[in-house]
């Protein structure tokens, strides 16, 4: 007890003597504070409020009512199917790309994490102009606003998290035990069974863990294809929306909050569990080239059929935004894009203007944190790590309604409200996007030896300087990482931002959501291509800002 106690007061005593640092803490305790505790608990005391008292009376209305009670089950079965169906297809295709000799591998990874790049709601709009009312195959799958139009887009939108999370599961199993596997005589199916599957349980269960949470999370396609399949996203925006009703839709967001934390917790146990993978060595990059045709035939057809529906859905977008008139006159037209450009110009630049504030702002905040709770010992460490992590696990209808409550007028924490201005949309946004980076700052930082850094400090540099210096460029795969998820999920983003967008500032997606809903659809798929389009040119900008970061690094000058 006494070491421990001596070993605080020897932490408390280094982050004394450099004062910047010890600032730079309590800024972003403060931050955390305000920006991820404050309005989740203005959430729960809002729920709990009744008539100005506490009570639990919105709890029980929420929970003895069918009509709230509906739209939890359908949220819970929807993410079932998809979770299910998109971790299938995610293992199959990171299965095909890391354990077979298929050709045009890059090409079906491109594929599979395409959708990543567009908000989700685009292959909604694209189910529309295949299947809806007056789409090119209408009918053929039945009535497609509802669960089965959910679950088709749902998959499509989310096997690319899947995919992600299995292709680094699968390429850490090392195929020398395949190969010896196989030596010894075991068919592939056995090898499969005995040996890949096993291995890649934990990331399997975590996969679908992940996928569960997005589609529990997701408003934008509900919004557009729910139809009378009411989910509990779109649910609690309706209720402070059209009802006004800012206690049931708290409580209503707290009904979504306790499965997707639930399932985070889960996911984040399963990772941190070592005994179910083993790795001798190195993994070696050869695979076993012979599959028998009864591996190789459906493998290669789930990933066939799974590429063609992205092309199909996302290639009906481009048709589809060139049309006169959709389901009416098919003549190739640019109105659509003059028009969407004429009454979509604000949209975009305020977009685009909020993207580039929240973008070198999460990234470099998300390495810091990463930095000190990797490389600093101070109070609080865990705390700053679990706060800062809170938002990935918190549905983007739970923050917004949050804000909305926190920041509608002022209070001791922020004396004045922000509620209109760009500050409450950049705030979100930072917050809502800072996990990644972080995880990918932790996990690089731990590849490196803490001795560099040490040696810079020896040197009479301080914590900012190595940071600076040292640190920043030899994390640079991370720092893209997180500036380029940071990007494209400002460009992309709904479920939060609904809640906070103003006369003032509003983003591109919003105005594609109005497209739909006053059933321009030719015009929102112009407006979508080219959200994509800002998107991919951004992500290659950043990807050069990043390599000239890293090349930036002269390691001769640290002898």
């Amino acid at each position: 007890m006494n070491n421990k106690r001596s070993q605080t007061i020897d932490d408390i005593k280094k982050i004394a003597r450099e004062p910047l640092l010890l600032v730079s803490i309590l800024v972003i305790f403060y931050l955390l504070i305000v920006f991820v505790i404050f309005p989740i608990f203005q959430v729960f005391k809002t729920s709990f409020t009744y008539d100005g008292q506490f009570s639990f009376e919105n709890i029980k209305e929420v929970v003895t009512q069918p009509y709230y009670i509906k739209p939890l089950i359908n949220s819970l079965i929807l993410g079932v199917l998809v979770a299910t169906i998109g971790t299938f297809f995610g293992f199959v295709f990171a299965y095909a790309i890391t354990r077979t000799p298929m050709k045009g591998k890059r090409i079906f990874r491109l594929i599979a994490t395409f959708p990543m790049v567009s908000p989700p709601f685009v292959v909604a709009l694209a189910c529309i102009l295949l299947f809806g009312r007056s789409g090119i195959f209408s009918g053929w799958i039945g009535n497609i606003y509802g669960l089965t139009g959910l679950t088709i887009v749902e998959v499509i939108a989310y096997t690319p998290t899947a995919f992600l999370a299995l292709v680094g599961i699968l390429k850490a199993i090392d195929p020398a035990l395949e190969e010896a596997a196989s030596d010894c005589g075991a068919s592939r199916l056995r090898v499969f069974s005995t040996i890949i599957f096993p291995l890649s349980t934990p990331g399997l269960v975590s996969a679908w863990l992940l996928v569960f949470i997005q589609s529990l999370a997701d408003f934008g396609n509900p919004m557009i294809l729910s139809g009378d399949f009411s989910v509990l996203s779109v649910q609690a925006y309706l209720q402070i929306t059209g009802m006004y009703d800012l206690a049931r839709g708290a409580t209503l967001a707290i009904m979504l909050l306790i499965p997707t934390v639930l399932a985070f917790y889960i996911q984040r146990y399963l990772l941190s569990k070592k005994s179910f993978v083993t790795v001798t060595g190195k993994p070696t990059a050869s695979t076993i080239k012979n599959l028998e045709w009864y591996v190789k035939f459906p493998i290669y057809f789930f990933c066939f059929l799974f590429a063609f529906v992205v092309i199909l859905f996302y290639g009906m977008v481009i048709w589809g935004s060139f049309q006169k008139l959709w389901g009416v006159d098919s003549s190739f037209t640019l109105n659509n894009y003059i028009h969407m450009w004429a009454s979509g110009k604000a949209y975009i630049q305020d977009s685009f203007v909020i993207a580039l504030i929240v973008t070198p702002i999460t990234g470099i905040l998300s390495m810091f944190i990463a930095y000190l709770v990797t490389r600093k010992q101070f109070i609080g460490k865990n705390l700053m790590e679990l706060s800062a992590m809170l938002t990935f696990a918190v549905p983007g209808t739970v923050v917004g309604i949050g804000y909305i409550l926190a920041f509608n007028n002022p209070s001791f924490l922020v004396p004045i409200s922000l509620t209109g201005s760009a500050t409450i949309i950049i705030a979100l946004l930072i917050f809502r996007n800072l996990p990644v980076g972080i995880r990918n700052g932790i996990a690089a930082l731990n590849q490196i030896d803490p001795s560099i850094e040490e040696a810079s400090i020896d040197c009479g540099a301080d914590s900012g300087t190595t940071f600076r210096k040292i640190t920043l460029p030899m994390i640079t795969p991370a720092l893209f990482s997180s500036l380029a998820n940071s990007f494209v999920r400002s460009m992309t983003a709904i479920s939060a931002i609904i809640f906070v967008v103003s006369g003032k500032w509003n983003l591109i997606t919003v105005a594609i959501l109005g497209f739909v809903d006053n059933s321009q659809y030719a015009q929102a798929a112009a407006m979508s291509l080219l959200l994509v389009s800002i998107v991919v040119i951004a992500l290659g900008l950043i990807q050069l800002v990043t390599n000239k970061i890293g090349k930036g690094m002269n390691f001769s000058n640290m002898e």
